[in-house]
């Protein structure tokens, strides 16, 4: 295979394993956790080579989930203290551990590729050169490494899926079906830890904090719909990953950095767009509702002086303004509207309700 396609190869398959657990994150409220791993998992990374003196080893991916484990558990037993929230324990149990981590490279671990900007930033360009033998076959070690992680992420999901979404919605209900909401939670939280092991070499810290929480969030945007909200991260993260090659590529610049900038467009785009949950989606529908409440106030104002002595007055479109507070701009889009859905018809700058605009009017004070 050619560089540029194991390139994106990897950005898309990382992408993809990352977005899976992303998605029961940010569904938990949980998506600044991806964060905390993935620092602090250097220190299990660290220790683990202190004893074992390979990076290569299985045992680095052990040592680094226990690690993450360890992170869940100190960040939550300070939150159940009710002495500081979710958000500051995080805060402060992270930085903790990942600066020890750091004292450990840098006081005993010179000279091995471990260094704090390759953990950080990583490199993909990089990443096709270190190669491994996998059935046979002459491949990127950082795709052998995220292709097993991935399927290992997609094993657990579809396997334990009834069980993760229960815990995720629900966590009492799942309880009382006979499920351990902390059981899952922390074995989510032990796959989030070997992901991130796994795509540091690749693709590091940073740039997995994106590819976790950004293309989840943006398919939560388009969907109330659990398996569509996996398939979209999926679809999203992949597709990004492989649009941030070819903008570094045009642009001659970071490919991480173009990667997490592709998806912070798509993010905004959807953010703007989305049909149901976008800003414009969503100022449409206030104002939307805001001509139908001034309808429906048309009506009820109307069917009020119906038959009194002034109606001749009230019912003048130039009164709206002065009655209802109505600018003229505004009020006459109301009556607009009103006569486009047949409640009022206007003779010579008064309205009269149509027997519709009255069954409106009355089912509007009846309410």
């Amino acid at each position: 295979m050619a560089p540029a396609f194991e390139i994106q190869l990897i950005a898309a398959v990382t992408a993809a394993a990352c977005a899976i657990l992303g998605t029961f994150l940010v569904l938990r409220g949980m998506a600044m956790m991806s964060d905390a791993i993935s620092h602090t998992v250097l220190l299990g990374i660290v220790l683990t080579f202190m004893l074992v003196r390979d990076l290569k080893s299985p045992f680095l991916i052990v040592g680094a989930a226990l690690v993450g484990l360890l992170t869940v558990g100190l960040t939550e037993a300070l939150n159940r203290t009710r002495l500081v929230k979710q958000d500051a324990a995080i805060g402060l149990v992270f930085p903790a551990l990942f600066s020890i981590a750091v004292i450990l490279i840098s006081r005993f671990a010179r000279g091995v590729h471990l260094d704090n900007d390759a953990v950080l930033l990583g490199e993909l360009a990089f990443a096709p050169f270190d190669r491994t033998i996998f059935l046979g076959m002459d491949l990127p070690h950082s795709l052998v490494v995220m292709g097993q992680v991935l399927i290992l992420n997609w094993l657990m999901v579809r396997l334990f899926f009834k069980e993760l979404k229960l815990a995720t919605f629900d966590a009492g209900l799942a309880a009382a079906l006979g499920f351990s909401p902390v059981l899952i939670h922390y074995a989510l939280m032990g796959l989030v830890s070997v992901t991130a092991v796994g795509a540091f070499e690749a693709v590091g810290s940073i740039l997995l904090v994106g590819l976790m929480v950004a293309p989840p969030a943006t398919a939560y945007l388009l969907t109330d719909k659990l398996e569509r909200m996996l398939g979209l991260s999926v679809i999203i993260g992949a597709g990004s990953a492989v649009g941030g090659y070819w903008l570094a590529r045009s642009l001659d610049a970071n490919i991480a950095g173009s990667i997490t900038t592709v998806i912070g467009i798509v993010f905004v785009l959807t953010f703007l767009l989305a049909p149901r949950r976008g800003v414009l989606a969503i100022w449409r529908r206030r104002e939307r509702q805001r001509y139908d409440f001034a309808q429906t106030m048309l009506t009820i104002h109307l069917f009020s002086h119906e038959g009194s002595p002034d109606y001749a007055y009230e019912s003048q479109v130039m009164h709206l303004q002065e009655h209802l507070r109505w600018d003229q701009e505004f009020a006459s889009e109301v009556v607009h509207r009103a006569q486009a859905a047949q409640w009022v018809q206007r003779d010579n700058g008064n309205l009269n309700l149509t027997e519709a605009g009255r069954e409106q009017a009355r089912a509007a004070i009846e309410y």
